[in-house]
């Protein structure tokens, strides 16, 4: 009887056991799944992203084309060279005429900062900004310029050491993300002669609140210039800001200041130092290198002539500097070889200068040997670890860390642990997409990463939650690209229905939504999330743009047109924005119409110029000849069918 029951326990051990397997095997196949798609998710933000950032470094070559055909096609408004291409820092005189002039009323209850700044402003800064408070622009600009005043006398790469007791803190992107920065410093500490920092570039654009990031940093550095160390990202531009948000930011915030702000944090962007050299071992950097990275070239070229990026230097024609009464828009080479324009020296790098500085803040690693095209956002390069051994065995370092990249855990090492890559925005994309991370190193160290996650309550979910948010989100973004590419899709997918079913097979549709959209995704994965399938497998191609639609302001404009509009929309905004000095958000019909010839010629857009010319004449509502563009171009935006029912996932603006 004991034999019995001794075998009837060791059966349901088995069982117990068995189930418990069953249990396991299942849980990790979920998990995996899980995983799977909250990969496809993020895949599908980073490739538009960068997919972005590559048409924002497609303006470069537009505005190098604009200046060399823009005079022929508007001879009566040659200012605009100089808007594009001349330095406008003459205009800023002096501190009174910008700061002098604006007073702070007893009324403000927000922080009032104290010149010169102490550990205390900081604090206060601090506090108020936990309380949303606005700092006043009267502060705002009396920040940048004593800012301006102490950055052009650093060098350009600033030269740290560290010892045994004295760590550093490297930070990656914050983009806008306050709650971050307050999450780094209650964690990490403020910012001390005892605990030094290097934040490494894009602190602003993308979220809401850049103003807050930034003054909280200028003043940390303004209270510790020796131990707050600020390197300049690719988004510390005034053209990038035009795009993902922070210049919306300030002329919001600021609305009767907003322009004088701009126009001062413009020049201190271009004397931001652009690397951190700790220890003569470790270089600091937003992107990346080339193999053509040239440290002694980069050190002693003139950086506060790298307006933007996007502002490469102009093909110019060579001549002689002989009539004084040029107008604003010539462009000449002196006898000298110096060149200038009504007057004013050259604001401009050399071409091999302005691609070392683009190489630096815009490059990223891989793991392929050799040093290729950034082909993903347009500028820079891709460089493997054959590239960063030469590099830092030519100047004898030891090590590269970069941000640049948003990385799932925050950070993340390649290259035989030669190159790091640091990323402090957690949630960057949605919540619960990636932590942030910072790393603490000091000499003779091995580096401390510590990992984090700004929290809410959407946060505390469950996993599968937070990824199917993450994944509509994703999903609701990629729609939006599919449809302003609807006509050119339409015809991909008809050239492979030879027998007019309206059906192809998926791998016909997946390479067609490759080849015309180039995003670099597992199509066939995301198929089941795009299209209808039937039960053979083919795709009704139709499907692929159900749901969603681009809301046309005029209905008889033709389908074509508004989605040309629709994909260039931000492109065309920056443009308009640079012409409208004045920042009053009008242009004339007739810069309009020079700027659509010119923008038409350069991206080979096929539209005819007189359908753009009636929509322009439409959208001109009160007959004044001028046309308010930002509306203009706001008119045209994807509806998605389902926000009739429900509009809270209407997200990620600032990512289109």
């Amino acid at each position: 009887m004991g034999c019995s029951s001794s075998s009837t326990g060791n059966k349901k051990s088995e069982k117990v056991l068995k189930a418990t397997l069953v249990i396991q095997n299942w849980y990790r196949g979920y998990r995996a799944r899980l995983k799977a798609r909250q990969h496809y998710a993020l895949a599908i933000f980073q490739s538009i992203e960068y997919a972005d950032e590559h048409g924002q470094m497609q303006l470069s070559n537009f505005f190098t084309f604009m200046l060399e055909n823009y005079s022929r096609a508007r001879k009566e408004d040659p200012e605009l060279v100089s808007r594009l291409f001349e330095s406008t820092f003459q205009d800023i005189k002096d501190r009174q005429e910008y700061v002098g002039l604006i007073d702070v009323p007893d009324s403000y209850e927000g922080p009032r900062l104290e010149f010169p700044l102490t550990f205390t402003d900081i604090n206060h800064l601090l506090e108020a900004f936990k309380q949303q408070q606005i700092l006043h622009a009267h502060y705002v600009l009396e920040v940048l310029f004593e800012t301006r005043k102490l950055l052009k006398h650093m060098p350009n790469f600033t030269h740290v050491k560290t010892s045994p007791s004295k760590e550093i803190t490297v930070c990656g992107d914050l983009h806008g993300k306050l709650d971050d920065l307050f999450l780094i410093f209650y964690k990490n500490g403020l910012p001390s002669g005892n605990n030094p920092y290097v934040f490494n570039g894009d602190f602003v654009d993308r979220g809401s609140n850049s103003v807050e990031v930034l003054m909280i940093l200028l003043v940390s550095f303004l209270v510790y210039p020796n131990d707050l160390h600020l390197n300049r990202g690719n988004h510390e531009d005034f053209m990038m800001n035009m795009r993902y948000g922070f210049t919306r930011e300030i002329l919001f915030k600021y609305k009767l200041h907003g322009k004088k702000i701009l126009q001062i944090l413009e020049e201190v962007y271009t004397l931001l130092p652009i690397g951190t050299i700790i220890d003569n071992e470790i270089l600091v950097i937003h992107g990346g290198i080339s193999e053509s990275t040239d440290l002694n070239l980069l050190h002693r070229l003139e950086r506060s002539k790298m307006r933007s990026v996007l502002m490469p230097p102009v093909s110019i024609n060579r001549g002689h500097a002989t009539d004084s009464k040029k107008s604003k828009g010539d462009i000449t080479v002196t006898s000298s070889g110096k060149v200038k324009s009504n007057g004013f020296p050259s604001q401009q790098l050399s071409k091999h200068e302005w691609e070392q500085v683009v190489d630096i803040l815009w490059s990223d690693p891989r793991g392929r040997k050799g040093c290729y095209p950034n082909t993903s956002r347009g500028g820079g390069c891709y460089f493997g670890p054959d590239v960063t051994s030469k590099i830092l065995n030519k100047y004898q370092l030891k090590m590269l860390i970069r941000s640049h990249e948003c990385k799932h855990d925050g950070y993340e090492i390649c290259h035989d642990g030669k190159v790091i890559t640091i990323f402090s925005a957690s949630n960057y994309y949605e919540e619960g997409s990636n932590r942030g991370a910072y790393i603490r190193l000091s000499y003779g160290m091995n580096l401390r990463f510590f990992q984090y996650r700004v929290t809410s309550s959407t946060c505390m979910s469950p996993l599968h939650q937070r990824v199917h948010a993450m994944e509509t989100s994703a999903i609701r973004i990629l729609k939006e690209r599919i449809i302003s590419r609807k006509t050119d899709l339409m015809h991909a997918f008809q050239l492979r229905d030879h027998s007019r079913s309206g059906k192809i097979s998926i791998a016909q549709w997946a390479f067609s939504m490759e080849s015309i959209l180039g995003l670099n995704l597992p199509w066939r994965s995301l198929s089941l999330h795009l299209v209808n399938i039937d039960k053979n497998g083919n795709v009704d191609y139709m499907s692929s743009f159900q749901d969603v639609h681009i809301e046309k302001p005029v209905k008889e404009v033709q389908s074509t047109l508004i989605e040309t509009l629709y994909r260039y929309r931000s492109d065309l905004q920056i443009i308009f924005n640079v012409i409208d000095s004045d920042h009053s958000g009008l242009i004339s019909m007739e810069e309009f119409r020079a700027m659509w010839k010119l923008f038409r010629t350069h991206y080979s857009v096929d539209i005819d110029d007189s359908q753009v010319d009636e929509l322009a004449n439409i959208m001109d509502l009160n007959k004044d000849g001028s046309i308010d563009f930002n509306e203009f171009l706001k008119a045209f935006h994807v509806v998605h069918k389902y926000e009739k029912l429900n509009t809270s996932n209407a997200k990620f603006a600032n990512y289109k």
